[in-house]
């Protein structure tokens, strides 16, 4: 792609993202959501391969859906109270298009069926993009209109999209959909607590892009699309390798580790709030994406011959990893001993 172009649509794509997370008016916050569409449609086609050509034709019609349903969704509570702030949405049915829309942007379950295609379909870059950045927007929305939504159909969403990000990604062998899936999983964790303690979602999603960053660029830096090459790939940059077998255990939240910070203070939330069942059934499902986290990390760092399959070794690299990496890996696996500074902001 022209260097132009590609820095014409990532300047369309933060002033979209800025737009929305800014406005109080939903047409302004609809507007951003637009440009931030169209900006990232050339992005995930520019290989002009038939799966990207796809995936961007599939993630057009389900944001434009989605877009279309949240414009529905404030005309109809502006006529009815004549308010078109966001956070005086108070309509129930505009509350409740509000929360299959939002749910549409993000891919939470019931409407995450998009997200993995798309995910496959695009370059590991713009996969990033997809998962973290593209998701603050409608995070944000989701946020300034937390207190009129119901809680028991989040929290029904939220078990859903845990459980099924969970289960679907126990036989997949594409490190984009596991990655899809993981994803999927994580939003679980984050609706659920929204109208109770939004500011903990928050905390949860900034964690998870962080974590989700090092990982796509780790994968990035070692060109691993399949976990048949990602089991090879220990020869090419065996100290990359081992802390990518640590991100992913932080990413999965296992308790030494930086991911494990968001689900605990979550799970305490939740049995403050009297939802001990949820955040029972929450942890549980949590395993199920323990399980692909660890097959990843298996095949990234403890698989040896003879069990890999019939792939050349990759020559070992000597250039130095870039900083970007080096720190956001860094900060994936050690924030937790800072948790006791987390109750005095939230």
């Amino acid at each position: 792609m022209n260097p132009q172009a590609k820095l014409i649509f990532t300047i369309s794509l933060l002033l979209g993202t800025t737009i929305t997370i800014s406005s109080n008016h939903w047409v302004t916050a609809w507007a951003g959501l637009e440009i931030n569409t169209l900006a990232i449609l050339p992005l995930i086609s520019k290989s002009h391969h038939p799966r990207a050509i796809e995936a961007a034709t599939k993630y057009f019609l389900t944001q434009a859906a989605a877009s279309a349903l949240i414009l529905f969704s404030s005309m109809t509570n502006a006529w009815h109270t004549g308010q078109w702030d966001i956070s005086q949405l108070t309509h129930p049915t505009s509350c409740l298009v509000l929360t299959a829309a939002i749910a549409m942007k993000l891919g939470l379950a019931p409407f995450h069926f998009w997200f993995p295609e798309v995910l496959q379909g695009s370059p590991l870059t713009t996969g990033l993009l997809l998962s973290t950045i593209m998701k603050l927007p409608p995070m944000t929305l989701l946020f300034m209109a937390s207190p009129s939504l119901n809680p028991t159909l989040l929290t029904s969403m939220a078990i859903l999209s845990t459980a099924l990000g969970g289960w679907m990604g126990l036989n997949q062998t594409q490190t984009r959909k596991i990655l899809a899936f993981s994803s999927i999983s994580h939003l679980g964790w984050m609706a659920i607590i929204i109208s109770y303690n939004p500011k903990l979602t928050l905390l949860n999603f900034y964690l998870y892009v962080l974590m989700t960053t090092a990982v796509f660029l780790t994968l990035n830096s070692i060109n691993a699309l399949k976990l048949s090459t990602l089991m090879t790939t220990w020869t090419k940059i065996p100290s990359l390798s081992a802390m990518l077998f640590l991100t992913l255990l932080s990413l999965a939240g296992l308790p030494p580790l930086t991911g494990f910070l968001p689900k605990w203070l979550i799970i305490q939330e939740l049995t403050k709030q009297s939802m001990t069942p949820a955040a029972l059934a929450l942890s549980i499902l949590s395993l199920l994406g323990l399980f692909f986290y660890l097959r990843l990390a298996y095949c990234a760092t403890i698989t040896l011959p003879p069990h890999t399959t019939n792939h050349m070794k990759q020559w070992h690299i000597n250039k130095p990893t870039s900083t970007a990496i080096a720190i956001l890996t860094t900060v994936s696996i050690t924030l937790l001993p800072i948790s006791p500074l987390i109750p005095i902001t939230i």
